[in-house]
């Protein structure tokens, strides 16, 4: 599957299960942050930014000569799902667990950064980049924002992965475009005016406003994303009064989970559902207020990026699958790809393991040296262009 197989790599495979024995919910990585640092400058990178947006990092490795600035990015969340595994390096934490291998993706940057200590680049600038708060879509916007981030700039080039059950272990799965999903979460809050349940003519009951909102979500769903107006609107909570069998409900509340392929399609569809929810408050009385949370702009894959990622693939001899649409799901690093030239691939689990986001998921280790072969190769390539 992969050549690499260097002295240090049990060393690697060591980390990532310290990682994920002790897994930090997103916006609480302060651990799993100090632990990277430290074991950064042994590595003795140029430069070692903290504390950006929180709890990302970025480490630089500079060559001083001129060339493009080449961004690696990884995650440092879990997730609160509680682990079924039964291995000896299980989650010591209730209801906390890396189920979607972010501790696996720190592995590989760190051992691609151990590859960088030993050979450093000769030309350029390489920057890994270790974001906070993935899952939640806000990690990336908040190192994006934060002054201390314009210390790491300019940058060239942005690459991720991600590892995906369900293709063949080490396969390497790639497309120009769009190659995950737009996705944001909407809330709606109706307040109307609550009464007896006897006399529910003296107040305002949200329950119509709120049933009319969900089957137009539906009726705006497109699921199949090989057709033109992919969309899935996805109610994922509500909430209208209370348990008291007396009293009609006077406030009530929806959340939705909006996915379309691109961002000007999420632009259009929001622009409908906030319009409609708008003309329904209107006809049942209510005050409507809404909030967007949870937002994973689209990864945008530039082609020359991507065709990068399948000659890196073509060099480690890996087997490569150029999916025709993007994925369902969402990915923060959209947010990067919004603002550098990139691309992210995935890097096959496979065909049988366990689903991402499962409690019985764990990232496989044999394709950690798969990862940081192609950080590698990737690298070569994109150094070999003028910036």
């Amino acid at each position: 599957m992969t050549k690499t197989k260097p002295s240090w790599m049990s060393d690697i495979d060591q980390l990532r299960r310290y990682l994920h024995q002790y897994p930090e919910l997103s916006g609480e990585e302060h651990e799993t942050a100090a632990f990277l640092a430290r074991s950064l400058r042994k590595l003795e990178p140029t430069q070692l930014i903290e504390g950006i947006g929180g709890c990302g990092i970025v480490a630089i490795f500079d060559s001083g000569e001129p060339g493009p600035s080449v961004l690696f990015r990884t995650e440092l969340d879990a997730l609160p799902i509680q682990e079924v595994n039964d291995f000896d390096y299980q989650s010591t934490k209730e209801n906390v667990s890396h189920k979607c291998g972010h501790d696996g993706h720190m592995a590989v940057m760190m051992g691609f950064a151990r590859a960088l200590y030993h050979h450093p680049p000769q030309k350029g600038r390489v920057l890994l980049l270790f974001q906070p708060a993935e899952e939640i879509g806000a990690g990336a916007e908040w190192m994006l924002k934060d002054e201390t981030f314009e210390q790491a700039l300019p940058i060239d080039y942005a690459v991720a992965f991600h590892n995906l059950p369900g293709y063949p272990p080490g396969a390497i799965v790639c497309k120009e475009g769009p190659f995950s999903a737009s996705v944001q979460s909407l809330i709606i809050r109706l307040n109307g005016k609550t009464s007896h349940a006897g006399e529910p003519e003296n107040g305002i009951n949200p329950a119509m406003a709120i049933s009319e909102i969900i089957k137009e979500a539906d009726i705006a769903c497109q699921p199949n994303i090989e057709e033109e107006g992919f969309a899935i609107l996805t109610p994922v909570h509500i909430h209208m009064g209370e348990v008291a069998y007396g009293v009609s409900a006077g406030y009530g509340e929806i959340h939705l989970t909006i996915r379309t392929r691109t961002e000007r399609e999420m632009q259009a569809l929001s622009d409908r559902l906030l319009s409609y929810a708008g003309r329904v408050a209107q006809k049942y009385g209510l005050q409507l207020d809404t909030e967007w949370t949870n937002v994973f702009r689209t990864t945008k894959n530039d082609p020359e990026v991507a065709g990068i990622i399948q000659q890196a693939a073509a060099d480690n001899g890996l087997e490569y699958h150029a999916k025709d649409w993007a994925f369902k799901w969402g990915e923060d690093f959209g947010a990067f790809t919004q603002q550098f030239k990139g691309a992210m691939f995935g890097i096959g689990a496979g065909e049988d393991h366990p689903a991402l986001h499962n409690p019985d998921y764990d990232f496989p280790d044999a394709i950690t040296p798969v990862g940081i072969d192609m950080y590698q190769s990737i690298l070569k390539h994109l150094l070999e262009r003028t910036n």
